[in-house]
């Protein structure tokens, strides 16, 4: 594993991001671990989770697109805090954008914050985490519609590698179903390996008992390699 990654891995961990435990998922699911990214609030976290993204898109994609869009709500701040750490890690100056929940009808009209998307442009979609695809279900067609651009791919901090709407897991199933490619920071493959019965912060957050948690948890959820 990159040397950043598993910085990135421990930096979830102390920012109280990514914690585990017994928790309730939207889906209903029972999950022994939980991912927040709201509880990144302050400024020296966003700088140091836009430089993991940064690093995690220029590993994957490269630099060679115009547009971050980071859907409303969470992916309005990983899109300004990317495009500042892209620049200042890799001198190449991009655009972000978002959309806006509701369209507003007066001043700077639109649906879109930040750049207006312009025919030809390349955009990378970046996200927190995705379970189910809905975001993107709901700004996939906000974005074409605004100009003839191409999705260069889709990044999100951690792939939950669990089964969506089907077997796969919901990054496998929305490039199976928008055609563009997904990728994740990190994997929770990634992060059993570098958690479990090892310290971080002075603690081991993944014991033998969370351990056979987690191994439980994929048992009945777990998607298809």
């Amino acid at each position: 594993m990159d040397n950043y990654k598993e910085q990135f891995i421990e930096f979830m961990v102390e920012s109280n991001v990514l914690k585990f435990g017994d928790f309730t998922l939207k889906s209903g699911r029972k999950s022994p671990f939980f991912m927040n990214a709201g509880a990144y609030v302050t400024g020296s976290q966003l700088m140091k989770l836009g430089e993991f993204y940064a690093k995690a898109i220029h590993d994957t994609y490269g630099l060679d697109f115009d547009v971050l869009f980071g859907p409303a709500y969470k992916g309005i701040p990983l899109s300004v805090a990317t495009a500042m750490a892209i620049s200042r890690l890799y001198g190449k100056d991009v655009r972000y954008c978002s959309n806006r929940k509701e369209v507003k009808d007066h001043g700077d009209t639109g649906i879109l914050l930040g750049s207006k998307l312009q025919d030809g442009d390349r955009v990378v979609i970046i996200e927190d985490v995705t379970t189910s695809g809905k975001s993107i279900e709901e700004t996939f067609p906000i974005i074409t519609g605004q100009a003839k651009i191409e999705v260069k791919g889709l990044i999100v901090s951690l792939n939950r590698m669990e089964r969506g709407k089907g077997t796969k897991c919901a990054l496998d199933e929305i490039k199976d179903l928008y055609g563009f490619p997904t990728a994740a920071i990190v994997t929770m493959k990634d992060v059993v390996g570098r958690l479990y019965n090892r310290e971080c912060m002075g603690k081991v957050v993944i014991d033998d008992t969370m351990k056979a948690a987690i191994d439980r948890y994929y048992e009945q959820y777990g998607a298809e390699a």
